[in-house]
């Protein structure tokens, strides 16, 4: 649970320094995923659970 718990923690940091470093880049990333068809974006994110797998497995395993 403990890893789970600092996994979401590194999350928020990475997601938060992108916000401060990049604000203008995110909210036109946000507008054209806003356009994207449901197919792109599902696939997307399979890609990254996918990879995400992979590399906590590959680390964990």
């Amino acid at each position: 649970m403990n890893d789970f718990i600092v996994a979401l923690g590194l999350m928020a940091v990475i997601e938060g320094l992108l916000y401060a470093a990049a604000p203008g880049i995110l909210r036109r990333a946000f507008q054209r995923m806003l356009d994207m068809p449901d197919g792109h974006l599902r696939l997307g994110g399979i890609v990254a659970m996918t990879v995400g797998v992979v590399l906590v497995w590959s680390i964990r395993g």
